[in-house]
Formats: structure tokens, sequence, C-alpha cells
């Protein structure tokens, strides 16, 4: 609350809050969880811890990634030197030390105490390839995705922090669209389902968790979700290629699970922030299911000799393919303005701006000269730079218009 009553006071000496409007956002912030400090507290102090909150996260970030990969290196360095006892010993150590930290700190050093079990919890799926690997345990690599996602759940569910409940939610996804592929391999079209896996769950995370209070868990899986979307687009605009033609459809079994895995998963989940995610998740699948059909296909022949031939199946997006990027991306545009999330709004912006470039390099730079096509590019970079950034500030300028009558109205 520190930072916060330094912000009630300047308000209130501008005069944008009276006394009233004061002590009930007082009030609201101690009723959610957020322990209130006297009006009397320190006001130096207030400052102080505000201004090295953000600083201290990147430390702690930062050291456990560092701890993490220095830990990596020094046991891949004399791995080869080790029998398999010592081996497993390493690794049983190298999980344990960094819990048996993270306790031990907890009570006075909560951050510290995070990081460490953040990086014991990273380590457990180093731990669980290597223990397979000395054992020469027979390999099926979507199960020590899910032994790693079962590690992740259980930190969450005894420690309840924000790194915990992060690496649960991206594992969770991992192993079962790992699971999935393993199974479907060699079949056609693995990588538009994957693709539609990755679009519909990465539309889940970037709305369900707008406006949490849990930072750290909404900014690394909205960046995750954000990077998730550009890949799945870039399978799905594959289409139904096969490259070899022995390679068949999907059976029915598998198509039923996927679509599970697909559809009715994060839609049961959207339920639970139906106003923030259901209908963003609606128009992700409806997207993810009409994108791969937008495309032209042709069959290639190749003949290397009597026994070297046969064909494959080419796909190309077509007009419509561009069409649906763009039309996706202006309505989470929308969807951002409405849910007043300045993230979203300028990541749906940047998607925008990427959909008109790719349009403009695969179908028309190749129709023009070279000089041309890059006086096209240069128009396109400074006429469309210059509207898209004058949009967004007006979008964000209306959003903050909306944000802030309700308070007026009070």
């Amino acid at each position: 609350m520190a930072d916060i009553e330094t912000l009630l006071s300047r308000w209130q000496s501008a005069g944008v809050l009276d006394a009233g409007a004061a002590s009930r956002i007082r009030v609201y912030e101690s009723a959610h969880g957020y322990p209130s400090e006297p009006e009397h507290a320190n006001s130096e102090r207030a400052v102080r811890v505000a201004g090295v909150a953000w600083q201290g996260r990147v430390a702690l970030i930062l050291g456990g990634i560092l701890l993490a990969s220095g830990v990596a290196l020094f046991v891949s360095a004399h791995w080869d030197q080790l029998g398999p006892g010592w081996r497993y010993a390493v690794v049983m150590a190298m999980v344990a030390i960094f819990h048996i930290g993270g306790a031990m700190v907890r009570d006075k050093y909560h951050g510290l105490s995070t990081a460490l079990h953040a990086v014991g919890t990273l380590s457990t799926g180093a731990a669980i390839a290597l223990v397979g690997q000395i054992f020469n345990i027979q390999e099926h690599w979507p199960a020590a995705v899910l032994l790693w996602a079962v590690a992740a759940l259980a930190g969450w569910a005894l420690l309840r922090d924000e790194a915990q409940q992060t690496l649960t939610l991206l594992l969770m996804p991992a192993w079962l669209v790992s699971e999935w592929a393993f199974a479907a391999q060699g079949h056609i079209g693995i990588d538009v389902y994957v693709g539609r896996f990755l679009i519909v769950w990465a539309v889940l995370y970037l709305t369900a968790f707008l406006g949490s209070p849990r930072k750290i868990v909404r900014g690394i899986l909205f960046a995750a979700a954000a990077i998730a979307i550009v890949v799945g687009i870039s399978l799905q605009l594959q289409g139904w290629h096969s490259w070899s033609s022995t390679q068949f459809f999907l059976p029915l079994h598998m198509r039923v699970w996927v679509w599970v895995e697909i559809a009715m998963l994060p839609l049961a989940l959207s339920l639970f922030r139906m106003r923030k995610s259901f209908v963003p998740v609606l128009v992700g699948l409806a997207f993810a299911i009409a994108l791969p059909w937008c495309n032209r296909s042709w069959t290639e022949f190749y003949n290397y000799g009597a026994t070297n031939h046969g064909s494959f199946v080419r796909t190309e997006p077509n007009l419509l393919a561009h069409a649906m990027v763009a039309a996706f991306a202006v309505f989470f545009i929308w969807w951002g303005v409405r849910e007043s999330s300045r993230a979203l709004v300028n990541l749906a912006i940047v998607g925008f701006a990427i959909a008109v470039g790719w349009f403009y390099f695969s179908s028309i730079y190749d129709k023009m000269g070279r000089s041309l096509g890059l006086i096209g590019l240069g128009v396109l970079f400074l006429a469309g730079g210059w509207a898209l950034e004058k949009t967004r500030r007006s979008l964000l300028a209306h959003m903050q218009h909306l944000t802030a009558t309700p308070l007026e109205a009070q």
C-alpha cells in the first residue's frame, strides 16, 4: 500500500480526489488482500519501497536464470566423467538443494525463496530427462513433459506462488500437444492441428488474465501467447500438404482426441472467466478452423529413376487468408479497447501491421520492379506507420476517457 498512499496523497493535493473517494479506495484495496498502512506512514520509506520493487524483481529473475544456466553447464561439462551412481546423485542434489534453500529463506526473503523454488522446478525437467538417460528407460518423451508438469502443479499447490503457477500453465498445454503430436506423427495435417491448438490456447491465455493482480503470471503468459499465435498461424498457412504419396489423413479417434484439446478444454476453462475470455476463445476457434482452408493447393510429381518417383501436395495462402489474419487482429484491437487493455491493443496493432506487410511482400512486391517495389515499401512504412500510430494513440485516449468516466460519476 505504500505506493498507493503516495498516489492518493498526490491526487488529493491536486484536487483530483476528495477525502471520501480516497477513503473508499483504501477500503477496497484492504478488502482485496492488500494490507493498509496508517496515513501517517513514513512517506520517504513509501517512495523508497515503490522505487526499488521492479529492480528487485529483475535481479531475482536474472539471478535465477543465470544460476540455472551455470548449474546446467557445470553438470554437462563433467557428465562424461561420472558413473551412473554419481550421475543420479548429482541430478537429485540439483533439484533438492534449490528447493531446500527456498524453504529455508521463505519467511525472511520471500522473493529469493520464490526464485530458488522456480529454479528447482526448472531443474526437475532436466532431472527427469537425465534419469531416463542414466537408466536407459524406454523413450516416450511426452511422458517426461507430463512428469515435469505434475512437479510444477505440486509446487503450485504447496507454495501458491506466481512462478509455480506460470510453469504449470505453460507445461500442461505443452504436454497435451506433445502427447498428441507424438501419436499422430507421419500423418497429413499434423501442422494444421498443432497450429489450431496453439492459436486457441494462446487466445485463452491472452485474455483470461487481463487485469490479474499476478503481474508475473500475466506478463509471461501474455508474451508466450503472443509468440504462440505467430507460430500457430505460420503452421496453419502450410495447409494440408504432404511430402509423400504414402502419407494418410488422421484416423477418427485421433481427430476426436485433438478436438477435445483444441475446443472443449479451452472453452470449458474460459467459462471461469466468461466476461474476459469466452467470446475471444470462440472467435479464435472459428479463425483456427477456417484458416487452413484459405489456400490453393496443387500436386507436384517427381521422377528420379525407375524406383524413385512419386508426388506431393503443395499449398499457398490465398487472398482470403490475408484478409482473415488482418480481421483477426482488428477483432483483438476492439476487444482490447473493450477491456481497457493497453497491452492487447498494442499487440493487435503490431499484428495488423505484420499482416499488411506480409500481404505486400507475398502478393504485390514480386509483381513490381525492384525500384518500384522499394518505393512502395517506403510509402507503406511511412504512411502506414503514421496511420497506425495515430490510430493507436486515438484508441488509447478513448480507453483512458472511458476509464475515467465511471470515476468522475462517483
